[in-house]
């Protein structure tokens, strides 16, 4: 995603406050960009990046093939620097070295922007080094921060900057950048109702083991209609070796969730809504045997097995034990 035009769709209204002050020259030296992981920080902030650089941009929106534009993209602008955190923290040194750059005059002209991420793992005396730095600006400079956790910063810091709260993603709008990414339609429909993460569900989409999970909830769909008796025996021999910790089985949860969901929308005519898309023949003709009732119950029954893992009942009595109830 490189244009202000598709970032208004994801964060509208940091998008348009940005674009604002590029419009009325109006640029702050320091903006806060806080919200979760993958509500896209470091894009917007590589973008405003371009849009302040470029010299061949159309109203706010960068050209994206001048010799600026390609170089924010490669990352090897050198008036555009961005921290990230050496191991798990961004030390002083870093800092310094950062002030050190921005004594410089600008290689080829007197802007400089500086994008610090993941700014609440900077150290007391880092955090106290950017202090000093924010309280000096120069006004061709600006630092954008990104955090997932923007109270965790010196209040000092969050005083000096302009926050931008980046808002959750809705799955609509997961899905969409999802097969932006190149994911198809089904598996995008199906992530993005488990995550409003981009990072995450591209993660999980790599996955050989998220992959074997979809496919061992729909063998377990199957099981529990054809052949019930087996239940439990698959649920040992092949549910558990897949899901073998407390994290991984309630994600197997989830997914079992979404398909039972997806079986309510079969009953009541809700089929756009259906995340499982490829197998829309198998939810129809489960709903022949199944009722909304019991679709509804299942979902009951899940949610009651995902609150007994949080209160550490063993994952495989609560699998068994919910295996049991939706048989009955």
């Amino acid at each position: 995603m490189n244009k202000w035009a598709d970032m208004i769709e994801v964060q509208p209204m940091v998008t348009k406050m940005l674009t604002n002050s590029i419009q009325k020259d109006r640029i702050s030296h320091a903006y806060l960009f806080q919200g979760s992981r993958g509500t896209g920080k470091l894009e917007m902030s590589l973008l405003f990046a371009k849009s302040f650089f470029c010299q061949f941009r159309e109203g706010v929106e960068p050209c994206q093939t001048c010799k600026d534009c390609i170089r924010i993209d490669s990352g090897n602008h050198p008036d555009v620097h961005v921290i990230q955190p050496e191991g798990q923290s961004i030390k002083k040194e870093q800092i310094l070295h950062l002030q050190k750059e921005f004594t410089y005059t600008g290689l080829e002209s007197n802007q400089k922007v500086y994008i610090v991420e993941d700014a609440d793992k900077m150290t007391a005396n880092a955090a106290n080094r950017l202090l000093k730095f924010l309280e000096e600006p120069n006004r061709q400079t600006v630092a954008m921060l990104l955090t997932e956790n923007g109270q965790a910063l010196l209040d000092t810091i969050r005083s000096r900057c302009q926050i931008m709260a980046f808002q959750p993603l809705n799955a609509e709008n997961v899905t969409k950048r999802l097969i932006q990414e190149g994911v198809s339609e089904s598996s995008a429909r199906l992530l993005s109702a488990l995550t409003n993460n981009i990072d995450d569900a591209l993660e999980m989409n790599r996955d050989d083991w998220f992959a074997n999970a979809r496919k061992l909830v729909i063998q377990l769909i199957e099981v529990l209609q054809e052949k019930p008796s087996e239940a439990l025996l698959f649920v040992n021999n092949q549910w558990m070796a897949h899901f073998k910790d407390r994290d991984a089985l309630n994600q197997g949860l989830d997914l079992l969730s979404l398909w039972f969901k997806d079986l309510v929308y079969e009953h009541i005519g809700l089929e756009s809504s259906i995340v499982f898309i490829t197998e829309r023949e198998r939810i129809r003709t489960s709903s022949y045997t199944w009722s909304k009732p019991f679709a509804t119950n299942a979902l009951t029954y899940i949610l009651e097995a995902k609150r007994k893992l949080i209160s550490n009942v063993h994952p495989t009595l609560v699998m068994e034990q919910l295996t049991l109830q939706i048989q009955r």
